[in-house]
């Protein structure tokens, strides 16, 4: 055979009498716990990379916040003298080296003193410091969207992943056949259209056939009163177009990757030997094939996280979607470090915690996988 270890002869190795939670205890063993006990350690050391990263590339173009509000000021015909200038940033720490600047966020952030006047304000121990472009704290500006951010995020990689997946499956066992082919159509489609356009024609064509755009994630009368259970049809109903937008893309990915991986798993010579021995066609593709593809796919979820956590950025504002997205742009086109660092690091931890979680889902599909010298 090609392999010498491939996933038959691993799950012939095993004890086949053993049943699912017995099987699902051998896999959570001493080994792959160290495993995530030592990833978990090592994100410290990760996130203060990363922050080191974030930090200093947000301070790269020229100027600082008082220099962009102080050219906003003037363009609105209002004039800023030099002292004043001087004074704010004086205030925000602005005319402290960058190092230090670093230095004091990180500090703030995992601990501010009782006595000190943020804990007085906000009654908190982790300072993120302030917002200048929203006038308000930081961490206050992040969590007004952030339950939301993470709702929208949920549902967008539901649909991606139960969608693209049984067609990838059915294209990868139909292969050249016509769903096969409608697959590939709107695959190269989705792909090929921009996401802000394909937004703006389902936003046309929603008022067309409805007489409303449907944008924003919630209705005027939303806001004033809340989502609740009786308005939440509304809100669902306005999540049609954002998932439909955002989620296509990453769809036809997902769906060119797998069939793909099938078709190269189907054709390995262990299906054909698992045929010869009269295994069904129907348990060689979905027990063996379908685990081995989808092993690109899981190995992507922390950037899959990342990304949809602050959405398409353009389709978010053409959308009008409430999540981090624009307040992203809105951070970096003010020159608001904080404000931007702060969505740019737990965009980081989001990756880290996606690829520790993927590390575990390609264990747990491919048996091949161990994390120590032995078997679990």
């Amino acid at each position: 055979m090609e392999e010498n270890t491939n996933i038959m002869e691993s799950e012939t190795a095993a004890n086949p009498k053993k049943t699912f939670w017995e099987g699902l205890k051998d896999f959570f063993g001493k080994d792959l716990v160290r495993y995530i006990v030592k990833r978990v350690f090592m994100f410290i050391p990760t996130l203060i990379l990363i922050s080191i990263l974030v930090f200093f590339v947000i301070q790269l173009p020229p100027g600082d916040y008082v220099s962009a509000h102080i050219a906003k000021l003037a363009t609105e015909g209002e004039y800023v003298d030099a002292d004043y200038a001087r004074e704010m940033r004086e205030d925000y720490g602005l005319d402290l080296p960058v190092w230090q600047q670093y230095i004091k966020w990180v500090k703030d952030i995992i601990w501010t003193p009782t006595d000190s006047t943020y804990y007085r304000l906000y009654h908190s121990h982790h300072n993120w410091k302030f917002s200048f472009a929203y006038g308000r704290d930081v961490w206050s500006v992040i969590k007004d969207r952030l339950g939301l951010t993470i709702g929208v995020t949920a549902i967008i990689m539901l649909f991606q992943y139960l969608v693209s997946i049984p067609i990838a499956v059915y294209a990868s066992t139909h292969q050249y056949s016509a769903g096969d082919y409608i697959s590939a159509v709107f695959g190269f489609i989705g792909t090929a259209v921009p996401n802000f356009i394909l937004a703006i024609i389902l936003m046309y064509l929603s008022y067309k056939w409805t007489g409303n755009a449907n944008v924003g994630l919630f209705s005027s009368e939303m806001l004033e009163n809340g989502i609740h259970l009786y308005n939440f049809g509304e809100f669902l109903k306005r999540m049609i177009i954002p998932i439909i937008v955002i989620g296509t893309s990453g769809t036809c990915g997902i769906i060119r990757s797998v069939r793909a991986q099938m078709l190269d798993e189907t054709a390995r010579q262990y299906t054909l030997t698992a045929r010869a021995k009269g295994v069904s066609e129907r348990k060689i593709v979905m027990k063996y094939c379908f685990r081995a593809a989808m092993n690109p796919t899981v190995s992507g979820l922390g950037g899959v996280l990342s990304s949809l956590f602050s959405g398409s950025t353009v389709t978010a504002m053409v959308l009008n979607m409430q999540i981090q997205g624009p307040v992203l742009y809105k951070a970096l086109q003010s020159q608001d470090m904080y404000l931007a660092g702060a969505i740019v690091m737990i965009q980081a931890i989001l990756v880290v915690i996606g690829i520790l979680l993927s590390d575990i889902a390609l264990a747990f599909l491919d048996p091949r996988i161990r994390y120590s010298g032995g078997n679990r």
